[in-house]
């Protein structure tokens, strides 16, 4: 009941009974369809209709810069599997077309009129090697199985990656040693541990401070070049054990 509900909410917007001159009624907006394809000069097969591309219309912007705005509305939708996309109830206004493809690297974007459209994805060469699939998930590595304290019944069958406190069982399956991916010959879905979690902290009691330190920094310039080049204040704590002190 409550799914055939929200699905009667989403075909009834936008609403017609508010009556502020701000809320545009369905005949006061327009819509977009349109058609998109992948094409990847390195990959043999794959190629073709963008089969359940996610697709919206955004504020002007960079390649993937929808990810970053936080004013100005977002209208998504999914192709489906011939890579026909409809997105309707468009406020009128300027915006990008933005699109990410499952299993496909990189953003789409184009600010064009909408005759068939082409994603080519950026390319330096072929794919020599990588781990899991491009597809914004966790879903295809490690998952965990989750204390039972912390279940939620919304993700038993589906989506598990999602259940809470799951980063907290890396440390008790991996107490010594962590998880190490061997490219060639490793299998992501069993070596390759769903989320990055530290283990690590800066701890002026620990047998190797500088090490932590230096962990901690590496960990940040991987989620963002530019984090690891601001300037930053080390503090070193239980620097009153004599061992430390020295």
């Amino acid at each position: 009941m409550m799914l055939n509900g929200m699905r009667n909410e989403v075909r009834s917007c936008p609403y017609s009974f508010p009556q502020s001159p701000d809320f545009l009624k369905s005949d006061q907006r327009g819509s977009v369809i349109g058609r998109l394809s992948a094409k990847d000069q390195y990959l043999k097969v794959g190629n073709g209709p963008a089969r359940f591309a996610h697709v919206a219309l955004a504020a002007p912007g960079d390649v993937g810069s929808w990810e970053f705005k936080t004013k100005g509305y977002q209208f998504w939708t999914q192709a489906n599997e011939r890579g026909i996309f409809f997105i309707k109830a468009v406020l009128p206004g300027i915006y990008n077309l933005y699109s990410w493809v499952s299993g496909v690297m990189g953003n789409y974007i184009t600010n064009i009129k909408l005759p068939r459209l082409v994603f080519k994805p950026p390319r330096d060469g072929p794919t020599l090697w990588e781990i899991g699939m491009p597809d914004r998930s966790a879903a295809e590595f490690y998952v965990p199985p989750n204390e039972t304290k912390y279940n939620n019944n919304l993700y038993l069958k589906q989506d598990t990656f999602r259940q809470y406190g799951l980063w907290e069982r890396y440390t008790k399956i991996y107490p010594k040693k962590d998880l190490v991916f061997t490219v060639g010959t490793s299998d992501y879905k069993k070596d390759r541990f769903f989320a990055d979690v530290l283990r690590v902290h800066v701890d002026g009691s620990s047998q190797q401070p500088k090490y932590g330190f230096d962990v901690v920094r590496l960990e940040l310039e991987l989620f963002r070049h530019e984090l690891a080049k601001k300037h930053y204040i080390v503090a070193y704590n239980k620097m009153d054990i004599p061992p430390t002190a020295s």
